[in-house]
């Protein structure tokens, strides 16, 4: 699940100057192990369920092993420049970027203490404070001891996501009681309100939730959300064109810029993950697949919030792309929206061309030029 967070958004900066690396993007989405507690019907992934004896050994091994090499590929700083914010001389600010590790949910025993913690010192013993570190999670795991690990850990903030009627045993006024026992929990270990964007002198927490008219609006259609029929979207919905969509996506460097990266390493512009990614960061570094997709007319349409112009150069119109967006749902019931147009184009046109470019990824880090 994610939390909008608008473009521009208020965050710790430093001034420009040579001494400080080249800057890289603003925000990175890490979901870290697919091992959930719950089982919801309105989420937008099949993986994130409840697993156990060998299957949660395997998803949480896959994590544990994957971290490291996917640390590793992540850009050598998390600053970014604010076109929205810019100096006396007109510069954009520098600022401090983020990483949010999500899931399923990371407090789940044993991602929490595998996969969590190790990835927590990690990212802190490679950035220093020059990153926030976001630690999202359901709430209910959440205890007085573990919220003191995470700040132990190197935890910004904790972003509590599923205080909702979607989420299973969330139902009516119970979301209402943990919120409140979360507040004051949190009260107790010395944080305060705020967002996963903003600056604060310390740790921080904020709350959201799948309501309708908030967040989950008309509903993905990905995972059990689409199984399910729970998505109402429509060609009116552009899923792409808002943050956690593809919007930004190719502009790293500047606000705006984020990515969805797996438990395996591979990558998407986009939280409801287009229908193949762009690469893996368990074999090669991100800023090299963003800058080997930049210019393509398909990525840079993603990246401008406009998927039906995706096809402009490769023998698709508009017309033709918006007419590929028609489907039925399981339940039989007819449906159209930018997303399914956008799984239509991968399939049809654009694998082989991601398939192209990782390949010629892949001969200039051999040392050669591909065929």
């Amino acid at each position: 699940m994610r939390a909008p967070i608008p473009l521009g958004a208020l965050a710790p900066y430093l001034p420009c100057n040579a001494e400080n690396p080249e800057p890289r993007v603003e925000s990175i989405y890490y979901v870290l192990s697919w091992a959930c507690h719950r089982r919801c019907k309105h989420c937008y992934e099949d993986r994130f369920r409840p697993y156990v004896g060998d299957a949660l050994e395997a998803v949480v091994r896959e994590a544990e092993a994957n971290a490291p090499r996917i640390i590793d590929h992540f850009p050598d700083t998390m600053l970014y420049r604010d076109l929205s914010d810019v100096d006396e001389a007109g510069e954009p600010r520098r600022k401090v970027g983020r990483i949010i590790l999500a899931g399923g949910d990371v407090l789940v025993d044993p991602v929490r203490e595998r996969v969590l913690y190790p990835t927590l010192k990690r990212l802190r013993d490679r950035y220093g404070r020059d990153v926030r570190l976001v630690v999202q999670t359901t709430g209910d795991l959440v205890t007085e001891t573990i919220v003191g690990e995470l700040l132990h850990a190197g935890a910004d903030h904790i972003s509590v996501s599923g205080l909702d009627d979607f989420h299973v045993g969330m139902q009516g006024n119970k979301k209402d009681v943990l919120r409140a026992d979360l507040t004051a929990l949190f009260d107790r270990s010395g944080m305060q309100a705020g967002t996963a964007a903003a600056p604060a002198p310390g740790p921080t927490y904020s709350f959201f939730g799948a309501t309708p008219d908030v967040w989950i609006g008309k509903i993905w259609p990905r995972g059990r959300a689409w199984e399910n029929g729970l998505s109402t979207a429509t060609l009116a919905d552009n899923f792409c064109n808002a943050w956690s969509g593809g919007l930004g996506f190719l502009r790293h460097g500047f606000n705006g810029s984020e990515v969805a990266v797996e438990p395996d390493g591979s990558v998407y512009p986009c939280c409801m993950k287009t229908r193949r990614a762009i690469g893996n960061l368990t074999e090669e570094p991100l800023i090299g697949i963003l800058d080997s997709l930049a210019g393509h007319p398909a990525f840079e349409a993603i990246s401008a919030g406009r998927p039906e112009r995706m096809g402009l150069t490769m023998g698709w119109s508009v017309d033709d792309f918006l007419a590929s967006c028609a489907t039925t749902t399981p339940q039989g019931r007819p449906y159209r929206n930018l997303c399914i147009g956008c799984d239509r184009f991968h399939e049809a046109v654009l694998a082989p061309v991601i398939d192209e470019l990782a390949e010629q990824r892949r001969a200039r880090r051999a040392g050669h030029p591909a065929a």
